[in-house]
């Protein structure tokens, strides 16, 4: 979308000239029909990945295609909606040994700064909001594509991954030496508004 600002100059001469300006894009996360996931996986006693994920999470982010530096995230997720598809296992990841859900039900994550590394490629930094702790946290994000969607709308996808230490968030449960770092990856589709 693009606004046009008009510019009254050279007087006398009453020439006018007009500039377009790009404006921020503003997207809403389209989590509906799995258009948008956070997923993490965690190794398994060291022979394998257990994977899983968060069904209940929203947010919205705005791109600046001319400055992408402009452009930000914010992200609200709501912890017991931890899904690993094992029931007793998910119970166990919502008492006191991991996330504590009772007392953290919501975790957020807002971003202080988005990084061009060229070739649709971005580093995304920002303060991670989790089980009482406040730390911030760097994406590394590729962008996957953006166009006209075949009901009329516009989207913007993006695709980002981190690693964050256990320990970190006050989790210290034994669950081997393999088991002491999560990979999270967010994957984000977003409509324009």
């Amino acid at each position: 979308m693009k606004n046009s600002i008009t510019v009254a100059g050279m007087a006398g001469l009453g020439l006018l000239a007009s500039t377009a300006v790009a404006e921020v894009e503003r997207y809403v996360i389209d989590t509906d029909g799995q258009h948008a996931f956070i997923q993490f996986r965690i190794p398994h006693l060291g022979f394998s990945w257990l994977y899983g994920r968060f069904n209940d999470f929203d947010g919205e982010f705005s791109f600046d295609p001319d400055n992408p530096e402009n452009s930000g995230v914010s992200v609200e997720i709501q912890t017991p909606s931890i899904d690993t598809n094992h029931e007793r296992r998910d119970e166990h990841l919502r008492n006191e040994d991991f996330l504590t859900v009772a007392e953290y039900p919501v975790a957020t994550f807002e971003s202080t700064a988005f990084t061009p590394l060229g070739d649709g490629e971005y580093r995304l930094t920002g303060d991670l909001d989790f089980m009482g702790k406040t730390r911030e946290v760097s994406i590394d994000v590729s962008e996957i594509g953006a166009g006209e969607d075949p009901w009329g709308g516009y989207r913007r996808g993006f695709e980002g991954t981190t690693t964050l230490t256990l320990a970190d968030w006050g989790i210290d449960y034994d669950l081997g030496p393999a088991a002491r770092e999560v990979e999270l990856t967010f994957s984000i589709e977003g409509i324009r508004q």
